[in-house]
């Protein structure tokens, strides 16, 4: 219990992070260089840890690297962007929103980590309160870019699980750095070839960026491989869920719009899921006060009926007999 309420929050960074991105990148990055603006992300961000951990891969984690950054940063955040552009936000964050199962089952397969009822339940309500969150009314939908958000949700989620079995030999630092800048190395070629000269940035991209690549990748990635190491797949998962949850918020208190009563419903479905999901809430409800099994039968609203005591045994002077 200890170690959930230690490591639950310190992973919750990462998704709160996440969920401030989409605001960010909406107002003050270039929307026409999604491949330079995730490689501006990823690249930085990682040769910030790196100089702070001043550690290089060694051996199989130089292919590791290479596999993980693919995974969980460079195609990543290619396939986001288009996906940002493709999608209204609604459907790509509820489409986004089912990686918790995802990452159970992939943990189940690859970690022998098998989905707790809780987690399922979470996972369910957690899913169930995104759709009431965002979805509103009919929405067109591009092929395209649900195809790029399930590739996105499915790599993602595959390859944080490869790292949270590979990685227990590597301090946190080190793993996100190693990813990141594999990642953007990967990233740079591509938007040479796709995109052209990298934009230009004014003051606010430059602060945007700054934001983005500090916090929301550098400070949420290191993050979020520490939740991995310290709590299951599943519970990670639903704290993932937080990512949606803080974009609509922050978006609304931007915006000055009212959440209207269906969303007001999602919020709460969101924080239920979460919660369920946790270890804590799971100990808690096992622990919960059951009928003892003389009470099983009672009708409710009644007393119990007490037993009858034994009779007690008679006393020695009872049992002895008259003196003659």
């Amino acid at each position: 219990m200890e170690a959930t309420l230690r490591w639950a929050p310190v992973t919750a960074i990462a998704p709160v992070a996440w969920g401030a991105t989409y605001l960010v990148t909406h107002r003050y990055l270039p929307a026409d260089h999604p491949l330079y603006g995730a490689a501006i992300r990823a690249l930085p961000a990682g040769l910030l840890l790196l100089l702070v951990r001043r550690r290089l891969p060694r051996g199989s984690w130089w292919w590791r690297s290479l596999l993980l950054g693919t995974l969980n940063m460079g195609a990543f955040f290619a396939l986001v962007y288009l996906a940002a552009q493709t999608l209204p936000t609604s459907v790509a964050s509820t489409i986004m929103a089912t990686s918790p199962v995802v990452m159970m089952l992939f943990a189940w397969a690859a970690l022998s980590e098998r989905p707790r009822a809780a987690h399922v339940a979470g996972a369910v309500i957690g899913i169930a309160g995104v759709c009431l969150l965002l979805l509103r009314g009919a929405t067109a939908v591009n092929a395209t870019g649900v195809l790029a958000s399930v590739l996105a949700m499915t790599m993602s989620s595959f390859g944080y699980v490869l790292a949270k079995k590979w990685s227990a030999s590597v301090d946190v630092f080190s793993l996100t750095a190693w990813q990141l800048v594999a990642g953007g190395a990967v990233l740079v070629p591509v938007a040479v070839v796709v995109e052209g000269a990298p934009p230009a940035l004014d003051g606010p991209a430059v602060l945007g960026f700054g934001y983005v690549t500090v916090i929301a990748t550098a400070l949420a990635f290191a993050a979020w491989f520490t939740g991995l190491r310290h709590l299951s797949a599943g519970t990670v998962g639903l704290i993932g869920l937080l990512n949606p949850l803080t974009g609509v918020l922050l978006g609304t208190a931007v915006a000055g719009e009212t959440l209207t009563a269906q969303q007001v419903c999602g919020l709460a479905l969101v924080f239920a899921g979460i919660l369920l999901g946790q270890p804590i809430a799971t100990r808690l409800i096992s622990r919960a006060p059951r009928p003892s099994p003389g009470t099983a039968g009672t009708t409710p609203g009644t007393a119990p009926t007490a037993s009858p005591r034994p009779t007690p045994p008679p006393r020695d002077r009872e049992r002895r007999p008259a003196s003659p």
